[in-house]
């Protein structure tokens, strides 16, 4: 998780922060974000832009972030790889079409501007993209305090209301104390963590693909004579791709439970569950309708990959066959039904499902593309977190501006970015929404502290009382 580590337990039922608690500093932010991904970085370029402006109506923020320098899954920057979604849904474009944050901007800054437009493309490289978060998020460095990890939120009181939140940050090195940051507001941004089946355990030859590149990187080549990839969604079918490529004295055996690769759903009406405005009737359809339109279109990003790389894969198989040269199998409606780790690399048991006949493959690499975990970020907020509702299936109440629902006592405000899609839908977990999300979220907060959160030509917000956002800020 990018910036996030829970709490430890045994934390106290409920915390009350003496008066004399030392603090870092004696600024009392407006917003803290815990964690600066995509999403929190989002959220800071709406803070710097709104506060050129603002005036005294200033929104004081930080951002405390785990990793020592911005980093975005940094381990399946795969050569070649672009992104799946278009590069105005940037930063900031969606909210504010003149922002000098764009991707467009970016390249302007970085002179590809007029090779970007004669490449004709919509979707860049990843890691251009990724360069181009580095390059917002290094613009935003007085915002951002790297080599932060929070351990805990500690509720604030006065009269027995939370009026703010110490966020709690783990010494950098023994016999350093603990750093706290008193905020108003903190907006949570836990991210994802790689999901791992059970029993499966992470070695040097066993891998989860979030760490694919620099764990190929680190394996020399001529000891890899078989490699096993399992799992069949996109991470899945470019890691096969990337072993198929970096390893060209392997055969590469991708295992997934399907007939074949699934096709993600990009098309242009399909596309539209991304839109801001699907966001709104998500989130006031009935809990019925969510869980269809979820059912619906989870072909939009759950377990498909993109069609030109299934394309290209089947292209390799094909070629390979009539070559007599076969190094790339697709072990479809098959199961890994057993690992068994040994000192450099695994034995695999594949069984093909239709026949359940099993075949051992002794791996010397094993790449689980299996998916991510998110995180629980409530588990920081210590004893608060009994103070924040819940729904029949114990997930976050959270409001139509991204603030979860809490006990009257609570007045600060506790932000959720990324783990919303039970109430907000697809989107919230990629990067279509985040620009508007992050207007959202700061007219929310500007309007919870009475101030007028007024910004470049949009109005003042009107509130979320009746389970609409405020005006997102541009």
């Amino acid at each position: 998780m990018a910036g996030l580590d829970g709490p430890q337990s045994g934390l106290p039922a409920f915390l009350l922060v003496p008066t004399d608690t030392k603090v870092a500093e004696t600024t009392v932010y407006d917003l803290i974000g815990v964690g600066f991904g995509p999403s929190n970085l989002a959220l800071a370029v709406a803070v710097e832009e709104y506060n050129a402006s603002a005036g005294p109506r200033r929104v004081e923020a930080m951002f405390l972030e785990n990793q020592p320098e911005f980093g975005w899954h940094r381990g399946m920057l795969v050569d070649g790889a672009t992104m799946q979604v278009s590069f105005l849904k940037d930063l900031a474009t969606v909210r504010n079409p003149t922002s000098d944050f764009s991707f467009v901007s970016y390249l302007h800054g970085t002179g590809r501007l007029i090779d970007f437009i004669n490449h004709k493309a919509l979707f860049p490289l990843r890691a251009q993209f990724h360069a181009y978060l580095e390059w917002a998020a290094g613009r935003l460095g007085h915002l951002v305090r790297y080599d932060a990890r929070v351990i805990a939120v500690e509720p604030v009181l006065a009269d027995g209301h939370v009026t703010a939140f110490d966020v709690v940050v783990a010494p950098r090195e023994d016999g350093e104390p603990e750093r706290r940051h008193r905020t108003r507001n903190v907006v949570l941004a836990p991210g994802l963590s790689p999901r791992l089946p059970d029993g499966v355990t992470r070695s040097e030859r066993v891998w989860h693909s979030a760490t694919l590149v620099p764990d190929v990187a680190a394996t020399d080549p001529t000891t890899v004579r078989t490699a096993v990839v399992v799992g069949s969604g996109q991470s899945a079918a470019e890691a096969a791709d990337y072993l198929h490529r970096r390893f060209p004295g392997a055969e590469v055996h991708a295992v997934f439970a399907r007939y074949g690769y699934a096709p993600a759903d990009d098309s242009p009406f399909a596309n539209r569950i991304f839109d801001p405005e699907a966001v709104d009737q998500y989130f006031e359809a009935p809990e019925d309708v969510k869980q269809l339109l979820t059912a619906y279109h989870r072909n939009t990003n759950y377990s498909v990959v993109d069609g030109d790389l299934i394309t290209d894969l089947y292209r390799r198989v094909y070629e390979e066959d009539v070559l007599g040269e076969r190094r790339l199998f697709i072990r479809h409606a098959s199961r890994v039904a057993e690992i068994r780790a040994r000192r450099e690399g695994a034995d695999v048991d594949i069984e093909f499902l239709p026949t359940g006949k099993t075949e051992t493959l002794a791996a010397d690499v094993v790449v689980y593309a299996t998916g991510y975990r998110p995180g629980d970020a409530l588990t920081l907020l210590a004893g608060e977190a009994d103070a924040c509702l819940r729904d029949t299936t114990g997930q976050p109440r959270v409001g139509r501006d991204y603030r979860v629902a809490t006990e009257q006592h609570v007045g600060a405000g506790i932000y959720l970015q990324g783990a919303t899609e039970h109430t907000h839908g697809l989107g919230s977990t990629l990067l279509s929404n985040i620009a508007v999300r992050a207007g959202e979220i700061l007219a929310s907060v500007c309007e919870h502290r009475g101030s007028p959160a007024l910004g470049a030509g949009v109005d003042a917000p009107s509130g979320d009382r009746d389970g609409r956002p405020p005006a997102p800020l541009a």
